[in-house]
């Protein structure tokens, strides 16, 4: 994964779009939007049919763009916390934007 800022993007549109790129990002954001901190198992749970592997990844992916902060406790068992940053609390507003829309929507498309 390269530096998302040496990318030369077109418009800001692009450059947004590449750093939530993926399937369970914006869910992810969303839910820790809620929860304001959640542990690996509970946002598994919160997500149908996420895999490990994608999970995982998609988790360091927004830890490495800034949008989520991960909190490893040093203890047994192991415990880790994943929280939104400023910038992934910046966010928000477009997500609630998107949830209210596909909210709109899916009740236009269950007529």
């Amino acid at each position: 994964m390269g530096n998302k800022n040496e990318v030369n993007y077109s418009c800001p549109i692009e450059y947004t779009m590449n750093l939530i790129a993926g399937k369970w990002k914006l869910v992810i954001l969303w839910h820790l939007s809620q929860e304001k901190v959640m542990r690996y198992g509970e946002i598994k749970k919160s997500l149908n049919n996420i895999t490990h592997k994608m999970l995982s990844q998609q988790l360091k992916e927004l830890e490495a763009d800034g949008f989520i902060h991960r909190k490893a406790y040093s203890q047994i068992p192991p415990k880790v916390e994943y929280s939104l940053t400023s910038l992934g609390e910046s966010f928000f507003p477009i997500l609630e934007s998107i949830s209210k829309w596909g909210k709109h929507h899916f009740k236009e498309n269950e007529k």
